[in-house]
């Protein structure tokens, strides 16, 4: 059970998230192509969808504490679980340049003790400092996605597909044909 000196936190993390989420919806519509179109990079739809897992985890916990009489141990744990699967399944997906290894440490690391604390919470039901580790998990949560909606407004996640593309559209300098060692060229030159 949640103490009641938790309920305007709660409120305010579940407000606060569900309008992030509308955020980041509104960040996404500004450059579709970017994060899920057919050229888009990796690293923009683990960007986006890693924010989005992260707020969407914070506002049902944040829901879940506010109805009386309810813990916070089993939708800490059922969250987590979700959360740590499709955090993982996103990034797998991404190129080793493109992978911000600080935000995804960070990410495993909140899921992994949020899932220890929403165990701890299901065996002791009376103990508050579980529930005082859950709302900081929360704000963990919140700034790690409020720190990948940053990058993907920013396009950050663009950088290594713009880079490809000058690559692929470099002009080619003219210089000697490649020949072999008895003269002849290559490729019939």
């Amino acid at each position: 059970m949640v103490p009641e000196g938790y309920t305007a936190y709660f409120t305010a993390t579940a407000a606060a998230a569900g309008v992030l989420i509308g955020l980041l919806f509104v960040a996404v519509s500004l450059r579709p192509e970017t994060i899920f179109g057919e050229e888009a990079a990796a690293a923009g739809r683990a960007q986006a969808g890693s924010a989005f897992t992260g707020l969407v985890n914070a506002f049902f916990v944040s829901l879940v504490a506010l109805i009386p009489q309810a813990g916070v141990g089993g939708v800490s744990v059922t969250v987590a679980i979700i959360s740590l699967s499709a955090t993982l399944r996103l990034h797998r997906e991404v190129a080793k340049q493109e992978l911000h290894a600080v935000m995804l440490a960070a990410s495993v690391a909140i899921y992994l003790f949020q899932f220890g604390i929403g165990l701890a919470a299901l065996f002791s039901q009376s103990a508050s400092w579980l529930v005082e580790c859950a709302a900081y998990i929360i704000i963990g949560q919140v700034s790690v996605a409020l720190g990948r909606a940053w990058s993907l407004m920013e396009g950050r996640h663009m950088i290594p597909a713009a880079r490809k593309q000058r690559a692929e559209h470099r002009p080619v300098r003219p210089g000697p044909s490649p020949t072999w060692p008895g003269g002849e060229a290559v490729d019939g030159e």
